[in-house]
């Protein structure tokens, strides 16, 4: 069994990274073969809209056309039993760099039909993992739980299953003395740190269990 995850944060080793390195000792405990990749280390474009994955008859016909720094992990993903995608969240949403990946992961699998359908061969486990600066309050406030859904949902449809791991109020900073900050008390953010970071990097770790699971789709 291989289990992938993406790291769409420019910090290799920050927040999400960690979890995602958690989430792949959960896999590997399983007996699972992992491999963690940092998007930020591929070169690529999101999808240009040249379509040749809709082709009939195309010889990209439901794979992306595209050639570039991304077309060797999209390879990968095509025979995974299961991956994870991690990112922090900038403005509201996931970096540039994994909506772009995730443009050019999705499309191709996606058919024009009612109802949907995807090209996608088999039904396999998938999950995001998010990181953010702010509260689970906040987060809601700013109706970040909408864009969390979409994205599941898209996941779930394309490869027939996904979940949600969200880690708030984590460390942004290395330290705050350096920048100008005054959102909250760094003091306070560290103390709260140290107590909920390590219950995420366990939750990490058990969704990463989790994927090396069978996955049956009830069908009606």
């Amino acid at each position: 069994m291989k289990v992938y995850a993406i790291n769409g944060s420019p910090r290799t080793n920050w927040n999400t990274g960690q979890l995602l390195v958690q989430a792949l000792k959960g896999a590997a405990s399983k007996g699972a073969e992992t491999e963690l990749i940092h998007l930020y280390n591929l070169d690529y474009k999101g999808c240009t809209s040249c379509f040749g994955c809709k082709l009939k008859g195309g010889k990209s016909y439901g794979k992306c056309a595209m050639r570039d720094g991304l077309t060797p992990l999209l390879k990968k993903l095509e025979t995974a039993n299961a991956f994870l995608i991690g990112s922090p969240i900038y403005f509201g949403t996931v970096t540039g760099e994994v909506r772009s990946f995730m443009e050019r992961l999705l499309f191709p699998y996606m058919v024009y039909a009612q109802p949907p359908q995807s090209l996608f061969e088999n039904n396999i486990r998938t999950a995001f993992i998010y990181t953010m600066n702010v509260s689970e309050d906040v987060a809601k406030k700013y109706q970040y739980p909408v864009h969390f859904d979409v994205n599941e949902k898209y996941l779930a449809r394309m490869f027939g299953q996904a979940e949600t791991l969200c880690a708030y109020e984590t460390l942004q900073f290395e330290d705050y003395d350096k920048v100008v900050f005054d959102y909250f008390d760094p003091a306070e953010r560290r103390t709260k740190y140290a107590e909920t970071f390590p219950k995420y990097c366990r939750q990490a770790f058990e969704m990463g269990s989790r994927m090396t699971k069978p996955l049956v789709i009830e069908t009606k």
